[in-house]
């Protein structure tokens, strides 16, 4: 296999090991000239290579991107998968029905047998990573023209790419490091046959809910388990019941020795999205324009969510899912703009913004290279501000109306098939779309719908100016005399997108006259529509942000060079990030342990209030008799979860937390609230992420599920 080109010269001395040792999410190529000095002070017991090789098994074998955005490991050779309980959410709920409630009951395969195939779901192994940033600026050099200029390099990376089309299961593709002034070609093999093993009850996989989304002291049980499957000579294959478990190159041994406050803590996975370089104007736009307008409107929808779930059973079912990843980064946008305020971000940034400034002015050559970066910045913020509140309101807004989601969805279908000439990939589309129509109306409640689509509709024109409605809302006005509930209502009332049997029936015929008559899909079309003419009207301030972007984080590598580290923001590949396991003070006077345990667990009970805090009476029985076995801490105790300094963010879900020797000793899950600003700015003294302990994770697996065989299946490490 083709080794790894290192990165240029520039780039390696923009790290340091002035670097605290907690901070950065660090590219693996990278690791051995430029974080691993640090890693082996704190105690690491692995080489380099041992955890990362392109030539050889390496720990990095044994970590996968779980599903669309979340991190799993493997942990058996028989390609046993751990990942958090809401990273697999959505493929629990998918299983569940009245009949067979798995998020309320929680479910385990006694046998390969009854592990259940989940269509959709994807797990995907990192084959090669590949240092391409030459071959890029080889045909973007030269050109002033940023239009111009991103149209060379995407034909470029398009060349780069082609070679993997149509391999089995695998996907190139370039990722942009240092905002443009860096690029790796990756490549990944994706399996697809993945199948449900375990879960626990969502009284312990999602315990504490909402209130305790973000917050610590924690006591969740955020784990759920799945099994990857291979064709007999271990490609990718789609669904089969001769596929066999697939055999890891590398699988992680699993530790109960437990933790200790100052234990070297490793975590591997896939980081989503970091801004550690925006600037003050960009803090503020996020602030004031994206988490605002998130936190209001998905407020909105969240509350009518939950009135309905709260009042059926099978609504709860079927929302369970949506709610959660709703709910999630609502949350994260009300604690983000608090942590933001409390540590006086914006301030820091500002100071930020005058040291570079004065480093530009101190050199000609610099003042040509650099001086226009910050003021491109500004001005492109300032120009796109109201475009941004309104791109939050299609998106949040129009789009958070399941039937205007399912107009967008079973168009992208019909594109594709009016377009396809080959008449097998036409009945392919057809099937996939009558496969998607059936799942998406599994979880739909039309009355729930049609609620939430006054409100967000309401809200839409209330804080929009009319000028930017979607062509179609003119109706309101012209047929309804203003009244936006009954054109909702008319729209419920005669749509095929929020009717299955209508819906079914169109597919059988394709009736185009009926598809344009369709109120829905006037609203589809005028939101297309309407955002295609605001797009040209934009893309020059995007061009001009981008710019500014590249010179400004062009210039901060070379301020920094030998300084001050400057690893490039996540951007979902995969990152390794080192710490130890510490405690912290919050606020004065206040502090909080590294550890929790189950006694946190029985004193949050809530009998009124059982959908976030219910305890099984399975899991009490074991509290009371103490039967916690070989997972028992000294002190005869059983921990739930465990604090680390490690740097990470959303993607890191269900990634592994590994001790000195690379062993799994919990699983990341959450940040915590006091930090929630950490993307934008990282807190020594206030970040922490939090992991469930795997010694809580095999309690539940064997001593509450008495699913042993699971826990047998692994390298237990004692």
């Amino acid at each position: 296999m083709k080794k790894f080109i290192t990165l240029t010269l520039a780039i390696i001395l923009t790290f340091n090991s002035a670097l605290k040792a907690d901070e950065g999410m660090w590219l693996l190529p990278l690791l051995k000239k430029v974080g691993f000095p640090e890693m082996q002070k704190l105690g690491v017991r692995l080489t380099s290579e041992q955890i990362y090789s392109i030539n050889s098994s390496s720990l990095k074998d044994a970590i996968v991107i779980f599903g669309g955005g979340c991190t799993g490991e493997l942990v058996s050779a028989e390609g046993l998968i751990l990942t958090n309980h809401h990273c697999g959410y959505s493929s629990i709920q998918q299983h569940s029905s009245v009949e067979h409630d798995y998020l309320k009951d929680g479910f385990w395969a006694m046998s390969r047998s009854d592990e259940i195939p989940t269509p959709g779901l994807r797990v995907s192994f990192l084959e090669s990573f590949e240092d391409v940033t030459d071959s890029i600026n080889s045909v973007a050099a030269g050109i002033d023209n940023e239009t111009e200029r991103q149209a060379a390099i995407r034909k470029k990376i398009t060349e780069m790419t082609a070679k993997y089309a149509g391999l089995n299961g695998i996907r190139a593709t370039v990722s942009s490091f240092y905002a443009g002034n860096a690029y790796y070609l990756i490549v990944y093999k994706t399996y697809s046959d993945v199948r449900m093993v375990g879960a626990p009850p969502s009284s312990i996989g999602k315990f504490g809910g909402d209130t305790d989304n973000w917050m610590w002291p924690r006591h969740t049980g955020d784990f759920s388990m799945f099994r990857v499957y291979a064709d007999k000579d271990g490609n990718p294959a789609e669904y089969s019941p001769d596929n066999l478990p697939y055999k890891p190159k590398q699988h992680l041994k699993v530790s109960i020795k437990g933790v200790q406050k100052n234990d070297f803590t490793m975590i591997m996975g896939y980081p989503g999205r970091t801004q550690r370089y925006m600037t003050s104007w960009e803090v503020d736009e996020r602030m004031n324009i994206s988490n605002a307008n998130r936190i209001h409107i998905r407020g909105i929808l969240l509350d009518l969510m939950k009135e309905d779930m709260e009042a059926d059973r099978k609504v709860r079912i079927q929302y369970a899912s949506k709610h959660a990843s709703t709910s999630n980064y609502w949350k994260n946008s009300i604690g983000m703009n608090k942590a933001l305020k409390r540590l006086k971000i914006y301030d820091k940034k500002q100071q930020e913004e005058r040291n570079f400034t004065a480093w530009v002015n101190a050199n000609e050559s610099r003042k040509e290279k650099y001086g226009e970066a910050l003021n491109l910045i500004e001005k492109a913020v300032n120009d796109r501000a109201e475009y941004q509140k309104l791109t939050m309101y299609y998106n949040e807004a129009i789009i958070g109306s399941e039937i205007i989601q399912n107009t967008f969805i079973i168009n992208n279908y019909l594109t594709r098939f009016k377009t396809e000439t080959d008449e097998k990939q036409k009945t392919e589309i057809l099937s996939d779309l009558k496969e998607t129509v059936e799942s998406t109306f599994k979880d739909y409640n039309k009355s729930t719908d049609l609620k939430i689509t006054k409100a967000l509709f309401k809200d839409f024109i209330k804080n929009i100016d009319a000028k930017y409605y979607p062509e179609s809302f003119a109706q309101i006005d012209s047929l309804y005399n203003g009244d936006a509930n009954k054109f909702v209502d008319n729209l419920f009332a005669t749509s095929i997108f929020c009717d299955n049997e209508k819906l079914e029936a169109f597919l059988e015929h394709l009736d185009e006259e009926a598809l344009d008559a369709d109120l829905a899909n006037q609203i589809y079309s005028s939101v297309v529509k309407k955002m295609g003419e605001l797009r040209p009207l934009i893309q020059p301030v995007t061009e001009r942000y981008n710019k500014g972007r590249r010179l400004y984080e062009s210039g901060l590598r070379e301020m920094n060079a030998g300084k001050k580290a400057m690893y490039p923001d996540a951007n979902s590949t995969m990152r390794l990030t080192y710490g130890t396991v510490q405690d912290y003070y919050p606020a004065d006077a206040v502090h909080y342990d590294y550890i929790t345990t189950i006694d946190g667990v029985m004193q949050k009970e809530d009998p009124e209030n059982l959908f976030e805090f219910e305890v099984p009476q399975r899991l009490k029985d074991l509290y009371k008799a103490k039967d916690y076995g070989i997972y028992a801490l000294k002190n005869g105790n059983l921990p739930v979860a465990f604090l680390s300094t490690n740097d990470i963010t959303g993607g890191n879900s269900g990634s592994p937390v590994m001790n000195a020797r690379g062993e799994l000793i919990g699983l990341a899950f959450d940040g915590n609230w006091e930090a929630m600003s950490g993307d934008i700015c990282f807190e020594p003294e206030l970040q922490r992420c939090i992991n469930v302990d795997i010694r809580y994770v095999l309690f539940i697996i064997d001593k509450y599920a008495g699913a042993k065989h699971l826990v047998n299946e692994m390298t237990i490490v004692k």
